[in-house]
């Protein structure tokens, strides 16, 4: 169907200022954590918010209050889970993954990329990205807990410190 009728799209138009607004408020408040890439919770949040807005614009089953009220839900428990897992280390690990050490002063880390469903060749890719062709100028590679691969050369690595929370560090 192409056209039902103005008043749908006066709905849209009106709804979809108020329910931008909104989230809008709602992520100032939340704080920045509620659209980083911190984790798989972050990431879900994220995504939610987004379905969340698009069945408040486009569903005229339901109200802006319901899609405000829900917006504020995920925020909430965006933060709560946020503070929680700040407060209490031990649910910050049953919530987010370590970092995993995949490549240290010249090993490749195969169990380590073989646990994490990487290959060499992206280990090589995220070295080439940081615009080093050398290996042996890497003191390690680091898969973040968002995703994102690290790349720590030798001149900046120092005394490892950093390192410190990544599994397998202690062997490296």
């Amino acid at each position: 169907m192409w056209f039902d009728s103005w008043g749908d799209i006066a709905r849209i138009l009106l709804v979809g200022v108020a329910s931008y607004g909104a989230l809008i408020v709602v992520l100032r408040v939340s704080g920045k954590r509620t659209l980083s890439q911190l984790n798989a919770f972050d990431f879900v949040v994220t995504v939610a918010l987004g379905s969340t807005l698009a069945t408040i614009l486009l569903s005229s089953d339901e109200s802006w209050a319901e899609g405000f009220t829900a917006l504020i839900l995920l925020a909430g428990l965006q933060f709560v889970m946020a503070t929680v897992s700040a407060r209490w280390p031990r649910t910050r690990a049953a919530l987010t993954s370590r970092p995993v050490l995949l490549f240290s002063h010249g090993t490749v880390h195969h169990d380590a990329l073989r646990r994490n469903r990487l290959t060499e060749s992206e280990l090589h890719q995220a070295v080439r990205m940081q615009g080093t062709g050398d290996l042996s100028s890497i003191a390690a590679v680091v898969l973040e807990t968002n995703g994102t691969i690290s790349v720590l050369p030798s001149s900046s690595y120092g005394d490892g410190s950093a390192l410190q929370d990544v599994r397998g560090w202690e062997r490296a």
